[in-house]
């Protein structure tokens, strides 16, 4: 059985250090926005784009040509159409 609470912490962690400061932007506002309001599969699935390099992560979000075959599930459709306007 899965920890959500535990499984929620290491995904708000991982979103927020990243290695680049936009990567971290983008993914913390994106977790934060959408983090209470995922179920099990949606959280699994986040944990999994998480664990996708920052290259392929913004590639994918710009709609540039990526290395890595991103997967048609929730959590990849709200990333990809997730509107982040820099403050």
């Amino acid at each position: 059985m899965i920890n959500i609470d535990e499984l929620k912490k290491k995904i708000i962690y991982r979103s927020n250090y990243r290695g680049t400061k936009e990567m971290d932007n983008l993914l913390g506002a994106f977790t934060k926005k959408y983090i209470n309001n995922l179920n099990e599969k949606d959280l699994l699935d986040l944990e999994k784009l998480l664990n996708i390099d920052d290259t392929n992560l913004y590639n994918f979000y710009n709609g540039f040509k990526t290395d890595f075959e991103f997967e048609n599930n929730n959590i990849n459709y709200l990333y990809k159409n997730f509107n982040y306007a820099q403050k």
